[in-house]
């Protein structure tokens, strides 16, 4: 890693994030206790601390953890006073190099990390390239690759959701929005998830993964398309090369996790609820239900790395100083009792006022939120069609979760259901590439 990756800005201490009461009061944000039930445990820093607590991140890291709605919608409506560019921070000079979540706020040359005019013109350009997307032809391509990933398991009467589709789905449609060959989706695929895992083996696939999208970039130069890197390429911005790359990466990494375990929490949901049970064969308002509300219980972003404060202020009545970093508590604001709506009374349903998605300048660009709608839904929608009868193989309780502050889904999702006949794919066919 380069001093330019990761700059070390100097200053402060690591240790001068809080003082006082605050320094022995920070929760640690890391290891066992959040993965299970984090709602519980939101509920516990709130009432201890209040809508700002202090948090200790890996390795006794000082920052703050935004839990009040209000407070986390004042922190992303403001970007001139809580800032996006990590080199802000103070606390660089005794960060380690090897420290888990440098992948998070080291500073890269990406739409992520842009603030002002420069964000600007690189999120309008990001937006005009997504709305050119045509809703009702991306709900094609989503029926029609689900289908292609219902088929390999269909004849088998079981199946892992997780790894056979929820996880598969959002790569697919994304590798045919960018304009990908086929022939590249599988190591694609391997590739990408293999920079999620937490080993050795992580950063060389992100590498692979930037390279690929390079030689995408570099070919639909020369030889444009009806894609996302065509369109941005031919931006008025202006867009460099390497701009175009990176910030593809940025969608690609925003797209795929998150969506994937929008679709595992829904199925969750649909699968374990009684509310949900009779629309399972047949039913769709409810789907869109399920959607929604996943979004508010158990939405797949659960926190964000960060904000850090431009000067000195006040917030949720503690006193931010110039550099600190603050957490978005995305899962956290969604729960807070003066917004929650109660989906058992009527009408609650319709309430997207979720943070699911952050907010404010930095928030997921439109109609990035719509388009993993799109997604999301076909793809339940499409399961709950070809397999009518589908029910868990395990007791729910038995479920488990990712070990993550950071994101909420599931490690697996096993089902039965009655085996259906399924069509062999032609040699050549979009779903003789889904591995």
């Amino acid at each position: 890693m380069t001093e330019q990756q990761h700059p070390r800005t100097g200053g402060c201490p690591v240790g001068s994030g809080h003082s006082g009461k605050d320094a022995t009061d920070a929760v640690r944000l890391y290891g066992a206790g959040l993965s299970g039930d984090p709602a519980r445990r939101y509920r516990e820093m709130r009432a201890q601390h209040g809508p700002v607590a202090p948090i200790l991140l890996d390795g006794d890291v000082p920052g703050w953890f935004v839990l009040g709605y209000r407070e986390l919608h004042q922190v992303t409506s403001n970007p001139e006073l809580f800032a996006r560019d990590s080199r802000r921070w103070h606390a660089w000079a005794d960060i380690p190099e090897g420290w888990p979540l440098m992948p998070f706020v080291g500073h890269q040359p990406s739409v992520m990390f842009a603030e002002g005019q420069e964000h600007r013109r690189r999120a309008g350009a990001i937006s005009e390239a997504l709305t050119a997307i045509d809703q009702f032809e991306l709900r094609q391509i989503c029926e029609r690759l689900a289908d292609g990933l219902i088929d390999a398991f269909a004849g088998s009467g079981e199946a892992d959701l997780m790894v056979h589709y929820a996880a598969r789905l959002p790569l697919l449609v994304i590798a045919e929005l960018f304009g990908f060959p086929h022939t590249e989706v599988p190591e694609l695929a391997a590739d990408i998830a293999a920079s999620l895992n937490e080993d050795e083996g992580a950063i060389a696939a992100h590498q692979r993964v930037a390279a690929r999208l390079q030689r995408l970039v570099t070919a639909k130069r020369a030889r444009p398309g009806a894609d996302v890197p065509s369109r941005l390429l031919a931006h008025r911005a202006g867009l460099a090369q390497e701009e175009v790359v990176m910030d593809l990466l940025v969608l690609m990494a925003a797209a795929q996790q998150p969506t994937a375990h929008w679709i595992g929490n829904t199925l969750r949901l649909m699968l374990t609820d009684d509310r949900f049970a009779v629309s399972l064969s047949g039913g769709r308002r409810s789907v869109g239900q399920a959607l929604n509300e996943v979004l508010w219980h158990d939405t797949p972003t659960q926190n964000f790395i960060g904000r850090w404060a431009v000067r000195d202020t006040q917030l949720g009545g503690r006193r931010i100083r110039t550099g600190d970093l603050l957490i978005l508590g995305l899962a956290a604001a969604n729960t807070d009792p003066q917004v929650q709506p109660d989906f058992d009374e009527a009408g609650s349903d319709g309430n997207q006022a979720h943070m699911s998605f952050s907010h404010g300048e930095h928030a997921c660009p439109y109609p990035a939120p719509e388009i993993a709608e799109v997604i999301a839904k076909a793809a339940v929608e499409v399961l709950l069609d070809r397999l009518p009868d589908v029910v868990l193989a395990v007791p729910a309780e038995e479920l488990a979760w990712h070990p993550s502050v950071w994101m909420r889904g599931l490690v697996s999702l096993p089902v039965e259901f009655t085996p259906a006949y399924t069509p062999i794919p032609a040699m050549g066919a979009p779903g003789s590439v889904y591995g």
